[in-house]
């Protein structure tokens, strides 16, 4: 900067061939971007998957800030609610079985030729020794329905589902009526519900056979048969 005859003048920024060059704002601002726009200033910057990825997160933690504002107790009580969630959902899987498992029940209890009571229980018991608790179970159900058959307390009947099986045998014999639901259930689950079994389970089945074997009907006549 100099003084001139009394006036402040201002240096003006020189070209090699020193020219003086006036660069005005708005140009300045386009090379400034045309500088910044070249690649080597973005090798660090996040590609596309993780930019949508922020963004994504920025989302959730807004929509979670929000429904903490909201919930009684805060941060906490939303946590509590969500584990609440998570808890009623996996009691109705367990519950439910599978989402087929509704439509999938229809399905037959015997899947091959005809097998006597016995043949069937010595297959569940094949199964129990090899710890295979869901054939074991579904060979033990078959076990039961093929004895009830053969105790002329069921009609054999081809097609007949383990729901039906129960629920006519249960006419017969009223005081296990439950648990030859509870057994129909359990192996449906295991057989179209894709629930597996434990030995729990597979002892429940062997004592309900068991007590059957013993127990002697209330009627003395039952669908498509006459009773003991």
């Amino acid at each position: 900067m100099s003084i001139v005859g009394g006036t402040t003048t201002h240096p003006l920024i020189r070209t090699s061939s020193d020219l003086p060059v006036d660069i005005s704002r708005i140009p300045a601002r386009e090379a400034a971007e045309r500088e910044l726009s070249k690649p080597v200033y973005h090798e660090n910057d996040p590609n596309l998957l993780e930019r949508a990825l922020d963004r994504i997160r920025e989302w959730i933690g807004a929509l979670l800030d929000a429904a903490s504002g909201a919930a009684p107790g805060g941060p906490l009580g939303l946590v509590v609610i969500i584990l609440v969630v998570v808890v009623l959902c996996a009691a109705l899987w367990w519950r439910l079985g599978t989402p087929g498992r509704t439509a999938a029940t229809t399905g037959t209890l015997f899947d091959d030729g005809p097998r006597s009571a016995a043949e069937h229980r010595a297959t569940a018991e094949t199964h129990a020794a090899a710890h295979r608790w869901t054939e074991a179970v579904q060979e033990r159900m078959r076990a039961i329905v093929r004895s009830l058959e053969e105790r002329a307390l069921l009609d054999p009947r081809p097609g007949r589902t383990a729901d039906e099986a129960a629920s006519e045998a249960g006419g017969a014999l009223p005081d296990h009526a439950a648990r030859l639901r509870t057994a129909a259930r359990e192996f449906d689950d295991v057989t179209y519900g894709g629930r597996t079994a434990d030995e729990r389970a597979y002892l429940r089945l062997r004592d309900l056979d068991t007590d059957l074997e013993r127990t002697k009907p209330h009627l003395s006549t039952v669908t498509g048969g006459t009773a003991e």
